[in-house]
């Protein structure tokens, strides 16, 4: 039986033809190819939009899957680690954060596998005490390698050191080429996550820790032609069937 893995879903920021003129809730479609490709079954987790439901509503979705991916998106709300937005901050989301912080405590008290990819990572790391660079660029000076590459997004951009005996190194090896679109990033890393990936001038690049594991950059946009990056989501149904 295939497991069933849950994908936060993002939301149109602006009225769909398709919906006739409404907003719309959505999730990457290469992302839910990923994991029907290794054998899960994705279901897509919409945010409420009323902040006082968002615990209820993660805590009952807790009970309805086996494995959790958090994918990447708009920044994570910078009042969410104690900072207020710098004028390169981004488009923020802050109901998607709340739902999504509720949901990162329940699935990890319930002892369930999570995957995290680019705005993942740092929701991630956010939940669990660390911060983030709201802006690489602006904030960070040994950050000399673009992050935000100008090429599709299926092509890689840099490389990525990974942690001698990490698990992510059993997934990939100690170097894999990866894309790039991201202009925020881990800053102080959370007390229960173990740094295990960097790109060359240093930027965090992916996290493991108690049933998480995270990458900054997008495998779902990669694995048609770098097949390696499915090992990250065989990864994620594997340890959701465990």
């Amino acid at each position: 039986m295939r497991p069933i893995i849950a994908l936060t879903g993002d939301s149109l920021v602006t009225p769909s033809a398709i919906t006739n003129l409404n907003y719309a809730d959505m999730a990457p479609q290469m992302l839910k190819n990923a994991l029907i490709k290794v054998g899960g079954l994705p279901i897509i987790l919409p945010f409420p939009d009323d902040l006082q439901v968002a615990s209820e509503l993660a805590a009952a979705a807790v009970q309805t899957f086996d494995g959790l991916v958090l994918p990447g998106g708009p920044d994570v709300d910078p009042t969410l680690y104690g900072e207020e937005p710098i004028n390169a901050s981004g488009r923020v989301t802050y109901p998607k954060d709340i739902f999504e912080l509720a949901l990162i405590k329940q699935t990890l008290q319930a002892h369930k596998p999570i995957l995290g990819i680019c705005r993942g990572l740092q929701i991630l790391n956010v939940a669990l005490g660390g911060t983030l660079y709201q802006d690489l660029t602006t904030q960070n000076q040994q950050a000399t390698i673009k992050h935000t590459q100008a090429s599709p997004g299926q092509y890689p951009s840099h490389h990525v050191t990974i942690t001698p005996n990490s698990h992510l190194e059993q997934l990939l090896g100690q170097q894999v080429y990866v894309n790039s679109r991201h202009h925020q990033a881990v800053k102080q890393v959370a007390p229960s996550l173990k740094v295990v990936a960097t790109a060359l001038d240093g930027v965090v690049e992916a996290v493991e820790g108690d049933n998480i594991l995270a990458v900054q950059w997008h495998p779902e946009n990669m694995w048609p032609d770098y097949p390696e990056q499915l090992q990250l989501f065989a990864d994620l149904v594997q340890r959701a069937q465990s």
